[in-house]
């Protein structure tokens, strides 16, 4: 700035020294306009590269569903929220078969998107829910349908009928004792227990 002010013989030399320095970079870059293009789409390209490892490793990092996970006694918290995980997974429909349910298993249950219907079977002897409850739920988080049976020692959740997991305790006492929950991809048991039901 000072040499387009300054009329001296060394701030005339510098503007000039500085307006060949601007012309010889833009010979620069026209000459090697095709490297910079080329180095341009190695760094798109670099970037797509780490977005899809991160998305890799993300899933890495998530267990794995297909393997069982075990809660020991205390756990409540990480157990129920394990479950409500599955819960939220459904798209249509959820199927629980769990012989001791009560308002704890609904407060579960409400986790469900918007429009899943939900069935329950379970023994009428070890049923804690109330009418009013079961109506209550059904108001205000749709179809909630309970069927009474017998047939049935262990729980299982069966999410859209295609998701079938096996869980080794009541939800409604999830953590308080341990007990395993395990996605079973075995689709003749899928069907089978389906044509039970």
């Amino acid at each position: 700035m000072l040499s387009a002010i300054l009329r001296s013989d060394v701030a005339v030399n510098t503007s000039i020294a500085i307006m060949n320095a601007f012309i010889s970079l833009r010979h620069y870059m026209a000459d090697n306009a095709v490297v910079f293009q080329r180095l341009d789409r190695i760094e798109i390209k670099q970037l797509e590269a780490d977005e899809k490892f991160n998305q890799l490793f993300k899933q890495l990092e998530t267990p794995k569903q297909d393997k069982a996970v075990i809660f020991f006694k205390g756990q409540m918290w990480d157990a129920i929220s394990c479950i409500e995980e599955i819960i939220e997974k459904a798209e249509k429909s959820i199927i629980l078969i769990d012989g001791y349910i009560d308002k704890g298993t609904l407060d579960m249950l409400a986790k469900k998107k918007p429009g899943v219907s939900v069935e329950i079977h379970t023994t009428q002897k070890n049923c804690k829910l109330t009418q009013k409850e079961v109506d209550s739920f059904s108001g205000q988080y749709g179809s909630l349908n309970i069927k009474y049976t017998n047939e049935f020692h262990d729980r299982f959740l069966i999410l859209d009928s295609k998701e079938l997991y096996h869980i080794g305790a009541s939800i409604k006492d999830a953590g308080k004792k341990a007990f395993e929950i395990s996605l079973n991809n075995d689709e003749k048991m899928l069907t089978s227990l389906l044509s039970r039901l």
